[in-house]
């Protein structure tokens, strides 16, 4: 009896370790998330600024500016309706905590207008964040969960921003959608003599004129 009550006890035992070594808690990780950007198809975007605010009410300037994550698929579809793929590399933010507000400012290059505005992130995209780091996804507990939590900001003509987070299982997840304001100095506030960072290419020209740039759908 006293043999089956150890047995039972090792196999609890070993039951236990392995279901927490599919939790993901002991997979390794980044100390730090990354900021990444993204645009519709052929609504190019050049980001000439962004901040994060963290949730100790740290501010981070200049985080970082750059293209976004886009393309022209030359398809002959609408394809610039609604979002694309939310996928690309980001940009680390070290030091920070987890993300509360951010700022951005961008030039909106298929309208050639600059734009900037705020964008807040609710507390379940950060607990989205931390799950994604410290669980694995159920459908692949073999695999490790993801080393550095991602959010994504979305930037669209008209000034929409709108964020998404990656879960365990390395879905984006809509968390929050803002809408920001026209710059009244115009591209790199006006140091750049009223220029734009690209000319809008001709595959996005030719998209705008038979489409237009549909801004109900962001």
């Amino acid at each position: 009896m006293k043999a089956m009550i150890a047995l039972l006890g090792a196999l609890f035992l070993a039951g236990c370790q392995s279901a927490g070594s599919e939790t993901g808690e002991s997979d390794p990780k980044s100390p730090s998330w990354e900021l990444g950007f993204i645009e519709p198809d052929y609504m190019k975007v050049w980001v000439e600024d962004s901040s994060v605010k963290d949730i100790n009410n740290r501010v981070f300037f200049r985080v970082g500016g750059s293209s976004a994550a886009g393309g022209e698929p030359e398809d002959g579809t609408p394809s610039a309706r609604g979002w694309g793929p939310v996928s690309g590399s980001g940009i680390p933010v070290t030091g920070a905590d987890l993300p509360k507000l951010i700022f951005v400012r961008w030039q909106s290059i298929s309208e050639q207008k600059t734009y900037k505005g705020f964008i807040d992130i609710p507390e379940e995209a950060r607990q989205l964040m931390v799950k994604s780091t410290h669980q694995r996804c159920p459908d692949t507990p073999e695999k490790t969960a993801r080393y550095m939590a991602t959010l994504y900001v979305g930037l669209a003509p008209g000034g929409v921003l709108q964020a998404w987070v990656r879960d365990s299982c390395r879905r984006p997840i809509k968390v929050a959608r803002a809408q920001g304001e026209i710059e009244p100095l115009g591209p790199e506030q006006g140091k750049n003599g009223g220029g734009y960072a690209y000319p809008v290419s001709q595959n996005a020209m030719r998209y705008i004129e038979k489409y237009g740039i549909p801004y109900e759908s962001w």
